[in-house]
C-alpha cells in the first residue's frame, strides 16, 4: 500500500513538474525565443528610389563640393600684458563663385573679424583674404588660393521668375554640422528685413527650408541645382529654426558680386539728393502727397543735371517745398526706404524716368545714373 501511494506521489510530482515547465516555456514559444539564432533577418528588396529622391540626391552630390565652411576669429589685445592673440568669433557657410578662388558669403559672417579660414568639401583648409563687401546687401567676397583640384563653382540661376510654392534646397553648416541639406518651398517673395546699422535689405526670398545659425552664406538652390539665393537670416523668437528663413536673391548677387570683385566695393546708383524720413513724413502729411521730399541737391549730381529742385527757406522763415519724388521708373515711391530700394534696382550708367510733384503738378523727367 505504501509502495502504491509512493508511486502516485511520484507521478503527481512529475505531472506538476511538466505543467510548470510548460507554463514557463509557453511565453518563450509564443515570442519565438526557442530556436533563436544569430543569423540576420532576410533583407527586403528596396526597389527603385522615387524620382524626387533621385533628384534631391543628385542636387546635393553636384552642389556640395562647391559649398565651404567658414570660421572667423578676432584679434584681441590683452590690456595687461599687451599680448595679441586670436579669439574664435563664429562660423558660417559660403560657396565657390568662380575658378579664380572667389568665395561668396554674407557680410555679417565676416563683419568685425580679423581672420577667416575656409574649409573645402574635401577637408583642405585655406586662409582667406577679403576682397570686399556690401553691407547694404549683406554680401561679401573672400578669396583663397587653391593650387590644384579647385572646387567647382555653383551654377547660377535667376530669381526674377521665381514662384511661391517652388521647391528649394539649402546647403550649409548649421551649428557647425557641416554639409547639411534641408529642403522646402518658397513661402513668399520680395520681403524686406532690417539689417545692420539701420539698413534695410530688400527683395528677399522667404522659405520654409530649415535655416539655422551657421547656414548664413550658404546657397539656396532650385530643383535644377542652380543658385537662386544666399541664405542670410531667420525669423525666430528662440534663435533657431522656426519655419521662416530669408535669402538674398541671385539677381542681386549676380549684380553686386562682380562689382565687388572688380572694384572691392559696390557702388549703388545715387541721385545726389538730401532726404530725411522724419522731415519727409511731417511735411508731406501737410501737403497730402505721398512720395519723398527733396531737401537739398548735390552740385553736379544726377538730380541737378535732371533739373530737380530742393526745398528753400525764405528770409521770413517760409518753407517752399522742393520736388516730391513719387515714382522712379515704373515703381511707385512712398517713403525714403522705398526710394533707396528702387535705386538699388539700377546700375551706374542706366537711364530711366523720375516722376515728381512740383507746385501741385505732376511732371516726368529723364535721368541717367
Amino acid at each position: 500500500m505504501n509502495n502504491q501511494f509512493g508511486n502516485i506521489a511520484k507521478f503527481l510530482a512529475i505531472l506538476f513538474l511538466l505543467i510548470g515547465i510548460g507554463l514557463y516555456l509557453l511565453p518563450a514559444i509564443e515570442y519565438g525565443i526557442i530556436g533563436m539564432t544569430t543569423t540576420p533577418r532576410t533583407v527586403s528588396a528596396r526597389g527603385e528610389l522615387a524620382a524626387d529622391e533621385k533628384n534631391t540626391i543628385e542636387i546635393f552630390e553636384q552642389a556640395s563640393p562647391a559649398v565651404v565652411y567658414i570660421s572667423t576669429s578676432k584679434r584681441v589685445v590683452d590690456p595687461w600684458t599687451k599680448n595679441v592673440f586670436n579669439v574664435r568669433q563664429g562660423t558660417g557657410s559660403g560657396f565657390v563663385w568662380d575658378n579664380l578662388g572667389h568665395v561668396v558669403t554674407n557680410h555679417h559672417v565676416i563683419a568685425r573679424a580679423s581672420k577667416a579660414n575656409i574649409r573645402l568639401n574635401d577637408g583642405r583648409t585655406y586662409m582667406a583674404s577679403l576682397v570686399g563687401s556690401s553691407p547694404e546687401h549683406d554680401l561679401a567676397v573672400l578669396r583663397i588660393r587653391v593650387p590644384i583640384n579647385r572646387p567647382p563653382a555653383v551654377p547660377i540661376g535667376t530669381s526674377a521668375d521665381l514662384k511661391v510654392g517652388q521647391k528649394v534646397f539649402a546647403i550649409g553648416n548649421p551649428f557647425g554640422l557641416d554639409y547639411t541639406l534641408t529642403s522646402g518651398v518658397i513661402s513668399a517673395l520680395d520681403r524686406s528685413l532690417p539689417g545692420d546699422d539701420h539698413r534695410t535689405i530688400d527683395h528677399l526670398i522667404q522659405t520654409d527650408a530649415a535655416i539655422n545659425p551657421g547656414n548664413s552664406g550658404g546657397p539656396l538652390l532650385d530643383s535644377a541645382g542652380r543658385l537662386i539665393g544666399i541664405n542670410t537670416a531667420i525669423f525666430s523668437p528662440s534663435g533657431a529654426y522656426a519655419g521662416i528663413g530669408f535669402s538674398v536673391p541671385v539677381d542681386t548677387v549676380n549684380r553686386v558680386v562682380p562689382e565687388i570683385i572688380a572694384k572691392g566695393r559696390y557702388e549703388r546708383p545715387r541721385l545726389g539728393v538730401e532726404i530725411n524720413e522724419e522731415v519727409n513724413k511731417a511735411l508731406l502729411e501737410q501737403l497730402g502727397v505721398e512720395g519723398v521730399l527733396i531737401l537739398k541737391i548735390t552740385p553736379e549730381s544726377t538730380a541737378e543735371i535732371a533739373g530737380l529742385r530742393g526745398t528753400k527757406i525764405e528770409e521770413g522763415g517760409e518753407v517752399i517745398p522742393g520736388d516730391i519724388i513719387t515714382r522712379l521708373g515704373d515703381s511707385k515711391v512712398t517713403s525714403v526706404r522705398e526710394l533707396l530700394a528702387r535705386l538699388d534696382d539700377f546700375n551706374i550708367g542706366d537711364k530711366t524716368t523720375i516722376t515728381i510733384w512740383r507746385n501741385g503738378e505732376t511732371m516726368q523727367l529723364n535721368i541717367e545714373f
